[in-house]
């Protein structure tokens, strides 16, 4: 059986950060797993041709939630399965998250996780074309820039978000998060620029990448992470790691794969013949989404936006050049508002799309359009991932308990009316001929949230599914160690002990920054606290 001195599990957005950090180290051979493919595809590098990639069995694990407070719908989730996990089928958008955030993580128990704390590890990624300083970071691996050929419908709409009182403010990222401006996006000379691209590139021999590999569980023997079992090529292969075991699953398949290793709810692990190594009920729970709507308009004759976009004579300049609207992230505008005045930060972020952009790009409008979808940012409600049978292959039961709270369906009633205010505001206003959805008919709170349950998605920002917290409580410490088993860390969204104010791939990133580093250079006093809750249940 080969051996590792670590395993890094999912080369996504924070595995591929997580594996090359730790390769750096020329000492240590680090093995990184991945179930799905290469990201060499023309739909992973053409930025506007992400949701080519979606309901594709090769790159995707499309995956369906269903729920029913939204009527029994089935919901569909784009995951990225291949090198660069979503990095590799985002928009791109490059933001952050709030102050607050961070530090609300902190005063939560995640100690090491304050804004302060965690501004180097941005930082660290980043190499911003733009914007240096305090706030960011000129030669870190990840290229962000901003969009450099924004269409003109774009421009307006951060023009109609101003006049309609959102701060004219054109980094998000920096002293304020307020604000209307054109997107920083994680593109390099108008290409996608993946997690793949800025970490796995020119990585050190001591890196192995394996692709086709699908995680079967974690190989626990007395108590500790001591390697990994997974499918390949029709046989089931193990591998030994000497250190740490890093799991990158992301917010769902992170969950799936502890409890397949026995981690989790303990009757759950037994209903499924899996035999319990750490009975801990946060493994799986409180799942945190960003629930979304769209408001469409159709345009005034005069005005095309991205409509023709998938036209033959788009792709020459972009091979060329990286440049046209086949270099469009469609995302191209955003605005961080908050919905009653006297909220301490935005909690609804507007992507602006200048095409008719519905039920994950698969509706259509016969005439060009444009999109203004709200993204909540601080939901309440919380759901859950458990796995649905022992075998790998099978996808887990995913409830994203979209607006199960109350307060979170008022809050995006409040957002789809002030999507319209902006619409109808300055420049945008002029370019609009009528609205599509929700549609005229569509005015008392109770027919817009009407139109919410039966079209509602949500922004692809998976979290808290395995978070920071005490034992029973959290799946990991604030070391990002998972609770009763030594030897093994999470390193993605679902470590979030509350879901960010962000776009949450920089996020991700910035996680497996601090968790290399907490492998690398071991916090003086990081000490592991006693399990508690999260006792072995055999």
């Amino acid at each position: 059986m080969e051996s590792y001195d670590h395993v890094v599990i999912g080369a996504g957005s924070a595995g591929c950060v997580v594996a090359r950090r730790l390769a750096e180290d020329p000492r240590r051979r680090v093995l990184l797993l991945e179930a799905g493919p290469s990201d060499r595809r023309l739909d992973v590098k053409i930025p506007a041709a992400f949701p080519e990639q979606f309901h594709n069995a090769k790159v995707d694990w499309d995956y369906t939630c269903e729920q029913a407070e939204l009527g029994g719908r089935r919901i569909y989730q784009p995951r990225a399965k291949m090198l660069g996990g979503c990095s590799s089928m985002n928009v791109m958008i490059y933001v952050r998250g709030n102050r607050l955030d961070f530090d609300g993580w902190a005063e939560q128990g995640a100690e090491g996780w304050s804004y302060d704390e965690v501004l180097p590890y941005f930082k660290r990624s980043e190499g911003n074309e733009e914007y240096g300083g305090e706030f960011h970071g000129r030669s870190g691996p990840l290229n962000v820039m901003r969009l450099r050929e924004p269409d003109d419908l774009s421009r307006r709409f951060v023009a109609s978000a101003r006049a309609a009182g959102v701060p004219a403010n054109d980094d998000p990222n920096g002293a304020q998060q307020d604000g209307a401006f054109i997107s920083q996006v994680t593109q390099k000379n108008g290409r996608r620029w993946n997690t793949a691209s800025a970490f796995l590139k020119g990585a050190p021999k001591n890196l192995k990448v394996m692709t086709g590999a699908l995680v079967r569980r974690v190989l626990i023997e007395n108590g500790r992470a001591t390697g990994v079992e997974f499918s390949r090529g029709g046989h089931v292969e193990q591998v030994r790691s000497a250190g740490d075991v890093v799991v990158c699953g992301g917010g769902f398949n992170t969950p799936q794969i502890l409890q397949l290793s026995g981690i989790g709810p303990a009757d759950h692990l037994r209903s499924l013949g899996i035999e319990p190594v750490v009975d801990n009920p946060a493994v799986g729970a409180h799942l945190q989404e960003h629930p979304l709507a769209y408001v469409n308009f159709e345009l005034k004759p005069g005005h095309i936006g991205l409509a023709d976009a998938e036209s033959k004579k788009y792709l020459l300049p972009w091979i060329l050049s990286g440049r046209g609207k086949l270099s469009s992230n469609v995302g191209e505008a955003l605005a961080h508002h908050r919905t009653l005045p006297d909220l301490p930060a935005p909690d609804v972020q507007f992507v602006f799309a200048p095409a008719y952009f519905f039920d994950h790009g698969a509706g259509e409008h016969p005439n060009p359009a444009l999109t203004i979808a709200a993204s909540y940012w601080t939901p309440k409600s919380r759901g859950s991932v458990m796995a649905r049978s022992a075998d790998p292959a099978v996808a887990p039961a995913i409830d994203l308990a979209l607006y199960r709270d109350p307060d979170d369906m008022a809050a995006m009633v409040r957002s789809v009316r002030f999507a319209r205010e902006i619409a109808q505001t300055g420049p945008l206003s002029e370019a609009i001929a009528h609205e599509i959805n929700p549609g005229a008919a569509a005015q008392s709170d109770a027919e817009i949230e009407a139109y919410i349950r039966e079209h509602t998605q949500h922004t692809y920002h998976v979290a808290c599914t395995a978070r920071i917290g005490a034992p029973g409580e959290g799946a990991v410490d604030p070391q990002l160690r998972v609770h009763g088993v030594e030897g093994l860390r999470v390193a993605d969204t679902s470590v979030m002990p509350t879901i960010t104010r962000a776009n949450t791939n920089a996020p991700a990133i910035m996680i497996g920054e601090r968790c290399a580093d907490f492998i690398l250079r071991p916090p003086a006093g990081g000490a592991r606290r006693p399990a508690n809750a999260a006792t072995a249940a055999a």
